[in-house]
C-alpha cells in the first residue's frame, strides 16, 4: 500500500462537527455544515417572513346578492376581500394557497412608492414564490421566470405583474370552477340566503 493511500482503519468516524465549512460537490443534497447552516437560516427567515400577510383580510359580512355574484365571474371574486377569504379557505383545502398569497403579496408591492421598501418586499416575495428553494413556490414557465430574474437586478413596484398574471389565469381556469361546486361556496350561499330570508 502507497503512503498516499488511506487503510479502511485509518478512516476517520463521521462527526457532527465538521471543521470544513463546505465540500465538493456544493449541491443541495450534500451534508456539509454549510449547508446545514444556510438551511436553518433560511426556515429562521421564513418564519418571520410569510407573517405578513394576515391569514384573514378585514372585511364586512357578504350579501346573499354578492356572494351570488361571485358565481358570475372571477373579477367579482377577486375583488371581494371577503370573495378572496372565503376563496382562499378553498384553496388551502386544495393546498395551492400559495396562489392567492402570491397574488396578494404583489397586489401589496403595487401600492409601494420607498425604493427600500419594494427592493426589500421584492426579494421577500422572490424567496418565498418563485425560488425553487421555496415550499411556497409558485408555478410559472420558464419566459416568465427569465423576466423576473431580469427585473429582479432592479426591482420595481411592477417586477411580478407577468407572473402575477399567470398565476391570476391559472386560479380562474383551474381552481375557480372547483371552487364553485365546492362545498365551502355552496354551504355559505345557503347561510347567507337563510340569514336574509329571516331577517
Amino acid at each position: 500500500m502507497s503512503r498516499h493511500e488511506t487503510s479502511p482503519a485509518t478512516v476517520q468516524p463521521a462527526s457532527n462537527h465538521r471543521p470544513n465549512a463546505c465540500c465538493f460537490c456544493w449541491c443541495c443534497c450534500c451534508s456539509c455544515s454549510w449547508n446545514e447552516d444556510r438551511e436553518r437560516a433560511w426556515r429562521a427567515s421564513r418564519e418571520t417572513k410569510l407573517e405578513t400577510i394576515p391569514n384573514c383580510e378585514a372585511c364586512t359580512k357578504p350579501t346573499p346578492e354578492e356572494v351570488r355574484g361571485w358565481a358570475q365571474s372571477f373579477d367579482k371574486l377577486m375583488k371581494s376581500p371577503a370573495g378572496r377569504n372565503v376563496f382562499r379557505e378553498f384553496l388551502r383545502t386544495e393546498y395551492s394557497e400559495e396562489n392567492m398569497l402570491f397574488w396578494l403579496a404583489c397586489e401589496e408591492l403595487k401600492t409601494e412608492c420607498n425604493k427600500h421598501t419594494i427592493d426589500e418586499k421584492a426579494r421577500m416575495i422572490y424567496e418565498d414564490y418563485i425560488s425553487i428553494l421555496s415550499p411556497k413556490e409558485v408555478s410559472l414557465d420558464s419566459r416568465v421566470r427569465e423576466v423576473i430574474n431580469r427585473k429582479m437586478q432592479e426591482p420595481s413596484s411592477h417586477t411580478f405583474d407577468d407572473a402575477q398574471l399567470q398565476i391570476y389565469t391559472l386560479m380562474h381556469r383551474d381552481s375557480y370552477p372547483r371552487f364553485l361546486n365546492s362545498a365551502i361556496y355552496k354551504s355559505l350561499l345557503q347561510s347567507v340566503s337563510r340569514s336574509s330570508s329571516e331577517s
